[in-house]
């Protein structure tokens, strides 16, 4: 984007969600090499994704034969753009190879005209967007997100009767993270039946339904009704449209000349803080992470006002046992950390990557 006034011209770039290398179906993020200010997110700015590839067609083929063994669905909150079109190639390998015993003709429903309509946009545009092992199907004749069984829904009317089937089934939904969409009347109708699944494939926001769900809710509120949750909420580990830690260093380091100013957006408060240091600190990047209506003005490279924080407050649970244990370790290194102010930046890095190491090691899927 440009933005000229009083004859001066500003080079902006947007970074969208930042893309993870080497995932399946989609081709590597491209670099950027020119910009005046840039815009980026910050969703996994704390972390590192795993270096061994998961198996995502094997944990997704063990999480459909357990649901469907005990006679349930299983229900995919998906972003329609991107992250439904990559499960569409998993499902087909797990449809192809017959994986699934005992129900390998189960339907799979995509509900979400978005989402449809997108999976079109792809398959149009597949000589550039997808990867060199999709294309591999593509030279072959072959569509890799589309299959036998694949039941695409537009009409509302279409929509509603999938509940109504009484077939083991997926369904992919949107919006990603519950907050709204046909995905609502889909966890209406599946989440208080212990024999269905609620399957996670992307990163969930605090204070999205979706965010509630995966740390341990029993009971939702849907269309102003409570629901038990009594089905199995898991997440599927490793599957990240976003680009990690190292990921979005490489990424804004990849500008020829430093920017003006980096924005770091998209990520928690926490997050864009500790990257925003980052950035600062270890890379020489002259980066801000803005509160929602700060105003800065791109023409005289000056912050004009800048807006207070607002927190989310959750509510506290009481804390017994062992679980108490490890509260009041976590107290402890949160007391070590104010006591480490004024070390050498270097060493608070070291020590930042460790306790992140650890953190990656015990994130619960």
């Amino acid at each position: 984007m440009w933005l000229t006034e009083d004859d001066v011209t500003r080079k902006i770039v947007f970074s969208g969600d930042i893309g993870n290398k080497n995932q399946p179906l989609l081709r590597d993020p491209q670099i950027t090499k020119e910009a005046d200010y840039v815009v980026m997110e910050s969703t996994y700015g704390d972390r590192l994704h795993t270096t061994e590839k998961p198996d995502y067609v094997g944990e997704l083929t063990r999480i459909l034969q357990e649901t469907f063994d005990k006679g349930g669905n299983v229900v995919i909150p998906s972003f329609a753009v991107g992250r439904t079109q990559e499960l569409l190639y998993f499902l087909r390998q797990i449809k192809i190879n017959r994986l699934v015993k005992g129900h390998e003709n189960f339907p799979v429903y995509v509900d979400s005209p978005m989402a449809v309509e997108a999976t079109g946009v792809f398959t149009e545009n597949r000589y550039e967007c997808f990867d060199e092992e999709a294309m591999q199907y593509v030279n072959e004749g072959i569509n890799p997100i589309s299959f036998v069984g694949l039941r695409l829904s537009i009409t509302s009317d279409e929509s509603k009767a999938i509940n109504f089937e009484d077939t083991p089934k997926v369904i992919i939904s949107a919006s990603g993270m519950c907050e709204a969409g046909r995905i609502r009347h889909h966890l209406k109708h599946n989440l208080w039946r212990p024999e269905c699944t609620v399957l996670f494939v992307g990163y969930q926001s605090v204070g999205t339904l979706g965010r509630k769900l995966i740390e341990g809710a029993t009971e939702v509120k849907l269309f102003g009704e409570p629901v038990e949750v009594r089905a199995k909420i898991t997440q599927l580990a490793g599957l990240s449209g976003h680009a990690d830690k190292d990921g979005l260093i490489e990424w804004i380091n990849a500008f020829e000349e430093k920017p003006k100013k980096v924005f770091v957006v998209h990520g928690e408060d926490q997050v864009c803080a500790s990257f925003v240091e980052c950035l600062k600190i270890e890379h020489g990047q002259r980066a801000y992470a803005p509160y929602s209506g700060t105003v800065f003005n791109l023409v005289s490279n000056k912050l004009e006002y800048e807006a207070e924080p607002v927190y989310i407050k959750k509510k506290a649970k009481p804390v017994t046992g062992v679980y108490a244990r490890l509260v009041a370790a976590g107290q402890r290194l949160v007391a070590l950390i104010t006591k480490c102010e004024g070390m050498a930046n270097k060493d608070l890095a070291k020590m930042a990557d460790q306790i992140n190491s650890v953190c990656d090691k015990w994130d619960i899927k």
